[in-house]
Order: C-alpha cells, then structure tokens, then sequence
C-alpha cells in the first residue's frame, strides 16, 4: 500500500528530502508514485501539514 498527497499539500519541499526510493515528484501539489513508494511512512512523518497518509 502506497501513501498519498492530499489537496492540503502546500509544496513545501520537506517531504521529498525524506523519501529513500525517490518516488515523489514535484508540482503544485506533490505527487508519490505508488509503484515506487515502499510505504515507509517516512513522508507522513515530517509533513508540517499532515497532508500525506496511506492510501
């Protein structure tokens, strides 16, 4: 099971430092590639603004 980004996403930048697999990209709103996501949880983690969550 991957994790998601919600709308709440601010693009912060905090949780793309985080992530062992690379699997978010960048944008408006960040994106995890859930082919690639590992569902560490590692994101979810340092997100200021809770908006990452397993899908």
């Amino acid at each position: 099971m991957a994790y998601k980004i919600s709308d709440d996403c601010t693009a912060c930048g905090t949780c793309i430092d985080e992530c062992p697999v690379d699997a978010i990209s960048e944008g408006d709103i960040y994106l995890i590639d859930a082919d690639i996501c590992t569902d560490c949880g590692s994101c979810a983690d340092v997100c200021p603004v809770e908006a990452i969550s397993p899908e």
